[in-house]
């Protein structure tokens, strides 16, 4: 086996990932290309877990701050997850992956519940864990969920996919000339307000040591290099950056 430095990741993909250039729902080109990217790195050895946003279907956040009930909002926002988890297990298994969707919401009609040993197992005979639902709770988001279960696992690092090529001290897209940061501490996260994850998540994190990468998911390979230890994106990890 090609020799990787991260043997085993949690891989954070937002719901808007998933819809491309278009307002709502899922792009069959770009979930197609997400799974064909988690797929070569699988076939590297790679135990890999995922969990899933469902921001591209339903935004409890954003319900809530039009005036629905936040537990009710959530509520939906996670069964949106579930909605995106089940089409990328089914992207994956299209192209040879072995996967089992596990749901911290009870549905045994179409996932398996959350069970961590089960989980592990799983990962150890060589399957992709998509982890659906969130935490289960409201008001906690699916970052905080990558988190809480990269932690249980004993994953090695949290990548997060997300647009853009990393961390930037203003958004790169209104701002053309900023410069990424290279790496950060999980404090200089917490206390500039950077948009990496949300404060819970940053803070489990730095609470167990678990290094968190930020890179442009849209960007052909660049799972396969950050798992080959390149230097690609931002990272986020204790004062010593090692």
């Amino acid at each position: 086996m090609t020799e990787v430095k991260y043997k085993r990741i949690l891989l954070k993909v937002s719901g808007e990932a998933l819809m491309g250039d278009a307002s709502f729902g899922i792009v069959p080109e770009v979930i197609n290309r997400v799974a064909k990217e988690i797929f070569e790195v699988y076939r590297l050895g790679v135990e890999v877990a995922v969990v899933i946003g469902g921001g591209n279907i339903f935004r409890g956040l954003a319900a809530a701050a039009h005036g629905m009930d936040r537990a009710s909002a959530d509520n939906m926002g996670m069964l949106a997850t579930a909605i995106n988890a089940l089409a990328l297990q089914d992207a994956l298994e299209r192209i040879g992956a072995q996967t089992r969707v596990q749901s911290a919401i009870v549905m045994n009609d179409v996932a398996e519940p959350y069970i961590r040993r089960r989980a592990i197992r799983h990962l150890e005979k060589g399957r992709i864990v998509i982890f659906a639902a969130g935490t289960g709770n409201p008001y906690f988001t699916t970052d905080t969920a990558a988190a809480l279960r990269a932690m249980e696992i004993q994953a090695n690092v949290i990548l997060k996919a997300t647009r853009v090529d990393g961390v930037y001290p203003a958004d790169p897209e209104k701002t053309p000339d900023v410069k990424k940061f290279e790496q950060l501490t999980y404090l200089e996260v917490l206390k500039r307000q950077l948009k990496v994850m949300d404060a819970t998540a940053i803070s489990l994190a730095m609470d167990n040591s678990m290094p968190i990468i930020v890179f442009n998911l849209l960007k052909p390979d660049h799972i396969k290099r950050v798992v080959m230890g390149e230097a690609v994106g931002t990272i986020v990890e204790g004062d010593d950056h090692g």
